[in-house]
């Protein structure tokens, strides 16, 4: 089918990136925008903009009724949902399909297969990828988990079967917390959510995170585009995306990208999607998820290979098979990306929104730089703190680290904290710098009182 006119159901960033892909293919464009957002660069860029509602996500960007009215009112015959919000909503898309309404995504019905962490787990076991050991599927009660636990051994993990984000997670290391964290976890996955079920795994203590991006059109035409470590987490919020990792091997790399796509055909599953792994200290992975959605990081992989994820995500989409093979796929130089939020990493992390007195992004050769700001911009504190992502490449790591020690020094931003010192701190931490560090890293710095300075 020819796609006419896109809804982007999305804002910052994201939304101008899609905006830009659709304009690119000489697709017409809808930015919606809440009352926060009248001034957003989104706004400005799109064709034609629709307010959909007051500041908070709940009275505008995830809200299903406006959004359509939306669709409605400027004729969009397609939405793009971009990352977050209601972009692995299966009920959001059910509607879309129902409508007669394009979701430039999964259908509704892979969304919610691998939205539902322990039936995307049995499809992982069921093509022989290896899983975490863990619960067989939900557990319905806390007698039930104490059972479970004792079987599996603490630490253990406590997950919500839906969701992403780090929302409805716990560990427990012992029995006594155990059940006050169960608990916990499943209200939290309540709220957030609206199901509270929870499932368990057996933690594997100081991983790396592994996530595999995988591209399959509907005529079964599969590509895996390699590896982006993101074990550079704070509370299992990403902050530091790298390709290659360092620490994958091109045998190990070959092994996951094949089992990223046996779980996405056994699911049915059509689009970009990224499948998320931990590797252990011995080289082991284990299968985590699958985000069915276009990630913050895709980025990362856009550098890494050459590759549009966003304009192959709306081809794909329209009907048209895959433009590349697997052997057509080539890993140039080494990308990594740094997110820009307004945060004061040398209070918690705390957010800092407001507006930008200035705001002079790097330039120049080998950067790269997604944003949705600019000088005057206020940003608000309703949503994601995220001010602009810094992606940098070179042929080696240590070239794209002193590059990104460049392009750090040049990003010059007033009138808000942001996470800008604690790039700089790690471009110069020696274990950074090896490339040896687990997952906890940073949760582990900042236990010891780490406040990030960049000096």
């Amino acid at each position: 089918m020819k796609i006419k006119k896109v809804l982007i159901a999305n804002r910052g960033e994201i939304a101008v990136r899609v905006i830009r892909a659709c304009h690119d293919l000489g697709i017409s464009t809808v930015a919606v925008y809440s009352e926060a957002d009248n001034e957003a660069l989104h706004v400005l860029h799109a064709d034609e903009a629709v307010c959909i509602g007051k500041a908070p996500a709940t009275e505008s960007y995830l809200k299903i009724p406006n959004i359509l009215a939306a669709c409605e009112i400027t004729g969009a015959d397609a939405i793009h949902p971009g990352y977050g919000f209601l972009s692995e909503n299966a009920k959001f898309a059910s509607i879309c399909e129902s409508c007669d309404i394009l979701f430039i995504g999964p259908t509704s019905k892979a969304i919610a297969l691998l939205g539902d962490k322990a039936q995307a787990k049995a499809i992982a076991k069921k093509v022989k990828c290896p899983v975490i050991p863990g619960s067989d599927g939900i557990v319905k009660d806390i007698d039930q988990a104490l059972k479970e636990a004792e079987k599996l051994g603490y630490p253990i993990f406590i997950k919500a079967t839906m969701g992403g984000g780090g929302k409805g997670i716990r560990v427990a290391h012992n029995k006594e917390e155990f059940t006050k964290l169960f608990h916990q976890a499943r209200t939290e996955a309540e709220k957030c959510y609206g199901c509270g079920d929870v499932y368990l795994e057996k933690m594997i203590v100081s991983p790396r995170h592994i996530e595999v991006q995988v591209l399959g059109d509907k005529y079964g035409n599969f590509v895996h585009l390699g590896e982006r470590d993101c074990t550079i987490q704070r509370r299992r919020q990403k902050l530091i995306e790298e390709c290659p990792s360092p620490v994958l091997s091109s045998s190990l790399r070959k092994k996951m990208g094949e089992a990223a796509i046996r779980i996405c055909k056994a699911a049915g599953y059509h689009t970009v999607g990224t499948v998320e792994f931990l590797l252990d200290n011995d080289g082991n992975y284990y299968f985590m998820e699958v985000n069915t959605r276009i990630q913050v990081e895709h980025t990362v992989t856009e550098e890494l290979t050459g590759i549009d994820l966003v304009l192959e995500q709306i081809k794909m989409a329209a009907g048209e098979k895959l433009s590349i093979k697997q052997d057509q796929v080539e890993f140039r130089n080494h990308i990594i990306q740094f997110r820009v939020n307004a945060e004061d990493p040398h209070n918690n992390f705390a957010p800092s929104p407001g507006m930008l007195e200035y705001y002079i992004p790097s330039s120049g050769p080998h950067v790269r730089v997604d944003s949705a700001c600019y000088p005057g911009y206020r940003v608000p504190p309703h949503y994601d703190s995220m001010i602009a992502k810094l992606i940098v490449r070179g042929k080696t790591r240590e070239e794209a680290i002193k590059r990104a020690q460049r392009a750090l020094k040049e990003f010059h931003i007033g009138g808000v904290k942001t996470t800008i010192p604690f790039h700089q701190y790690m471009l110069k931490n020696e274990r950074f710098l090896s490339g040896k560090y687990p997952i906890d890293f940073i949760d582990t710095l900042i236990a010891e009182g780490c406040v990030f300075k960049s000096d």
